[in-house]
């Protein structure tokens, strides 16, 4: 079992208020970029860092093409699809919404393990887990959209990008078995690759036209809450163990929320509020071990 230290707990807390504030930073990019090229730019800021880190630890990327066609399958479901849904669902749904909604990623990471990973069968925790995180999810839609503030479209596309995020994670589990600062590094690189094959729009922004604040945004948000993020997840999975860090699912939704209301003026609504403990009181009782009589 590893042993948890005070240092743990402060790369804890940095990875969660990293990972929590992205969303406002994606708000705030979204002042003068595109969604493609905010995607773009942060994969590219993000894969500098990640390839760093991995050669620092004396490690190198592999040569052989099925190797890279794994990289390029988990970029595409963990990176670029996720990354594209929610930078798009945020042009009509508030940062601290955005969070909120990605609240739910464990719970649908919980449903595709019963069906796909050894051991992790569903059990009465989890069942009732996953149907309070989905009532949680209604809960908070509908008086969403009566205000005007959030579309129903914006937060489809959000869930589904959670979702995205539930799937990449299961085939992380089943088909790689690198070193994570490889599979990091590598993965980042091929989105990043993918992205500028995709969006060759990125290459031709009109820099002087873009606002100090939203350039500031976007460099934040590549080299920052997706790169150096994933170098303290890397650490701490590696030292603290995964379960330690799958305790951010708590508190990011949280960030996500304050941070766009402190920072954004976005609305709070009691709805909302509620509908976040509905959810994260799922997460916590799926993850309580099922003790069954008999």
């Amino acid at each position: 079992m590893s042993t948890v230290t005070l240092r743990h707990w402060l790369l804890f807390a940095t990875l969660t208020i990293l990972w929590g504030t992205s969303f406002l930073n994606i708000a705030i990019s979204l002042r003068s970029f595109t969604p493609e090229e905010i995607v773009a730019w942060r994969l590219v800021f993000a894969a500098a860092v990640l390839l760093v880190f991995m050669y620092i630890r004396g490690r190198r990327l592999p040569f052989n093409i099925k190797d890279w066609a794994k990289f390029s399958m988990f970029a595409a479901i963990g990176n670029l699809l996720p990354y594209w849904l929610i930078t798009n669902g945020q042009q009509t749904v508030t940062s601290g919404m955005a969070g909120l909604l990605m609240a739910v990623m464990p719970l649908g990471t919980m449903i595709l393990a019963h069906w796909f990973i050894a051991g992790e069968n569903l059990n009465r925790n989890r069942i009732i887990g996953f149907f309070m995180g989905i009532s949680g999810v209604l809960f908070v839609l509908w008086p969403s959209l009566i205000s005007g503030s959030n579309s129903f479209y914006g937060a489809i596309i959000i869930l589904l990008a959670a979702l995205s995020y539930s799937t990449n994670t299961i085939l992380v589990r089943l088909y790689s078995n690198y070193d994570i600062s490889v599979v990091s590094a590598g993965v980042m690189l091929s989105a990043a690759f993918w992205a500028a094959i995709l969006w060759p729009q990125m290459w031709s922004v009109e820099w002087q036209q873009v606002s100090t604040v939203s350039l500031v945004s976007l460099i934040w948000l590549g080299l920052v809450p997706t790169g150096i993020a994933s170098v303290i997840y890397f650490v701490l999975v590696k030292q603290a163990g995964p379960n330690f860090v799958s305790n951010n699912n708590y508190i990011i939704p949280v960030i996500a929320y304050l941070a766009g209301a402190a920072v954004l003026g976005e609305q709070m609504l009691w709805t909302d509020l509620i509908a976040l403990a509905v959810i994260l009181t799922g997460i916590a009782i799926s993850r309580r071990k099922n003790v069954d009589a008999g």
